[in-house]
């Protein structure tokens, strides 16, 4: 009887007990991978210490017109950022993620763009990082934008035969408005836009997004002084028309917008700083029947570009 029962087990086929191992064996796995998140792949060590070297060197504010990089997290904020094509370096995936429709679009979106390693981390990592945020699996890398510098957007108008168009912000510190403002720049014909470098907004990926794609083709430069670089373009016969609430003209009838000027606009709050109002050649204000007491940056922006596009025919 022993005997049988070893001849038996011999046997092909499934057996008693199997627990359809067989069956499951010959489902499939889905798609294969990306090359950078398989273990022991070329491109997955190269991704994996490239990972490494960016999380152990900080983010610092570097010289040569180079701002911060920084990181977006959670499934959502990623996923916005890489469809409004925010550039990114590296995308970090937990490893063993619940992989949603936000997942997978993410990484389509990644190997679509190209120049976006993928790395898979576990989720301590992720969480140090990103100092304890609700990364949700996802954290994108973003690297630092290199900043223009003021004379380059004069000096690239007047490459192209045009009248310098430009806007300079004082004191705005919302990364939406300053994507805002880069938005109608791009929209009017201006040629950049001029921010400090000190206690203002940066270009972020929240910028980037509300730029919807017009940071790629529109430069942003960084002032050290703005009072300064203000005065440097008046040198350069450039007028400096700043927007105040009790300026002295009204915009559709200021004639600096036919030629070469620099528009500076205010936080909605406090408006322009002593020093840069004392700089400017003009201060205008828009009119508002309808009794508002001031505009954001973005919109008080257009509103002045698009007068001195409409003048420019």
């Amino acid at each position: 009887m022993a005997a049988n029962n070893r001849r038996m087990s011999g046997k092909k086929g499934a057996q008693v007990g199997s627990g359809g191992q067989r069956r499951r064996g010959l489902e499939g796995k889905g798609p294969t991978p990306p090359a950078e998140m398989r273990k022991k792949h070329k491109a997955n060590r190269i991704a994996t210490a490239k990972a490494k070297q960016a999380v152990r060197r900080p983010a610092q504010r570097g010289r040569g017109g180079k701002g911060t990089s920084e990181m977006v997290v959670g499934r959502n904020s990623v996923v916005e950022a890489l469809r409004e094509g925010v550039p990114a370096t590296m995308l970090y995936v937990q490893q063993f993620i619940d992989n949603d429709e936000r997942v997978r679009e993410a990484l389509q979106l990644a190997a679509e763009r190209g120049g976006i390693h993928l790395m898979e981390a576990p989720r301590p990592e992720l969480d140090r990082m990103t100092n304890g945020l609700n990364h949700q699996g996802l954290v994108l890398q973003v690297p630092p934008y290199e900043y223009a510098h003021p004379e380059d957007l004069a000096s690239t108008a007047y490459d192209h035969g045009e009248d310098p168009l430009i806007v300079a912000l004082d004191g705005v510190t919302d990364p939406r408005n300053l994507g805002a403002v880069v938005r109608s720049v791009s929209a009017f014909g201006g040629h950049g836009v001029v921010v400090p470098e000190r206690r203002a907004a940066g270009m972020t990926a929240g910028a980037w997004k509300t730029s919807a794609g017009a940071a790629a083709r529109t430069p942003v430069a960084r002032a050290t002084n703005l009072t300064r670089a203000l005065e440097a373009y008046k040198k350069a016969g450039i007028a400096v028309v700043g927007l105040a609430a009790d300026g002295e003209h009204e915009v559709g009838t200021l004639k600096a917008l036919d030629g070469p000027v620099v528009i500076v606009v205010g936080s909605e709050g406090k408006g322009l700083s002593r020093l840069v109002g004392e700089t400017c050649d003009f201060r205008v204000r828009i009119p508002m029947p309808g009794g508002a007491e001031s505009l954001n940056a973005g919109v008080a922006a257009g509103i002045v570009l698009y007068e001195a596009a409409r003048r420019r025919g």
